[in-house]
């Protein structure tokens, strides 16, 4: 039988209330939950809805298809009010399911949302799980891809200042990212030739070097290199039309994280999941963060959570 592990993520948003709304939703599998079962408790609580859970205190406990959980956390978070604490909750549950799946004790992992401020001021030194799990499981070379059933997107640089992304793009990174995307494709999405956008950084592309000169001195050296490799890829392409044409793409590769999200989001907002690409196991995510204004109010949209789960089990029982 499947194990997914879910990590619960902050306790004082949303992932409690979508998590008791998903339960009668979700495919027949083992549901195991690295969290607080008095949060939960709680969202049933709010939304007037109850089924078992079943405390353990490890994975191998887990025999039959249910619900399950980890009691690592017993104090008590208000909803929509995120704290120190919270972050620190968020952060113990991401490591100690991180952890089992390291120790193949699970099949995948669904990541909850966290919250960047908070688990940084909790003492957690990185900005948030893509760069957790690449450090943790030893791997040099990853990716964070978004995507719904009508986009996928691939990022060059992720969570850093808009004013830093130039310094941090290279040829050398453009390449190593995209070959590995290329070859994730091919396996865990059986896309024999993933055609391949990549977009330009700066606007119109740079239109020939008159608006920035990244084009011309990183991305197309880098695209090149990568056509003589046999890699099938179109760009650099100018970001403000690019999109108009997605059907002609498997994914497009961005340069930073709103270049690449807010196309996605438009079209796919809370419909869309968030992957690691390079990791030695299975990661998906929600595509929204915590929720802090909306938590307890009983109304959080459970969609992208489903997905994500259902992209994490049809991950597993792949066969290309």
């Amino acid at each position: 039988m499947v194990k997914i592990g879910i990590s619960h993520g902050d306790l004082a948003g949303i992932s409690s209330e979508i998590l008791v709304k998903s339960v009668k939703k979700l495919p027949k599998a083992i549901y195991i939950i690295y969290g607080s079962s008095k949060a939960i408790q709680k969202a049933q609580t709010l939304l007037n809805e109850k089924f078992d859970l079943i405390q353990i205190n490890k994975p191998e406990e887990a025999k039959k298809e249910g619900f399950y959980i980890i009691d690592l956390f017993d104090e008590d978070i208000q909803f929509g009010k995120p704290s120190v604490k919270s972050g620190k909750a968020s952060v113990l549950f991401l490591q100690n399911a991180v952890r089992d799946i390291l120790d193949k004790k699970l099949n995948a992992l669904v990541t909850m949302p966290i919250s960047k401020e908070w688990i940084m001021k909790a003492g957690f030194k990185y900005a948030g799980h893509t760069d957790y799990l690449a450090d943790v499981s030893n791997i040099k070379e990853y990716a964070m891809i978004l995507f719904c059933n009508k986009l996928k997107v691939g990022l060059i640089t992720t969570h850093i200042p808009l004013k830093d992304v130039p310094k941090n793009i290279s040829k050398e990174k453009i390449i190593s990212k995209i070959r590995l995307i290329n070859e994730e494709l091919k396996q865990k999405f059986c896309i024999k030739n993933p055609k391949i956008a990549v977009l330009g950084l700066n606007p119109h592309a740079s239109d020939n070097s008159n608006i920035g000169d990244e084009e011309e001195k990183i991305i197309i050296p880098a695209i090149n290199q990568l056509k003589n490799e046999g890699i099938n890829l179109i760009g650099p392409l100018s970001p403000d039309t690019a999109f108009i044409n997605r059907k002609d793409f498997d994914i497009y590769i961005a340069m930073y994280h709103d270049q690449g999200l807010i196309p996605l989001k438009m079209l796919c907002f809370r419909k869309a999941v968030n992957m690691t690409f390079g990791l030695p196991f299975i990661r998906t995510s929600p595509d929204h963060g915590t929720g802090y204004d909306i938590a307890g109010k009983g109304i959080a949209d459970e969609s992208s959570f489903l997905y994500a789960v259902k992209i994490a089990k049809r991950l597993i029982n792949k066969s290309c």
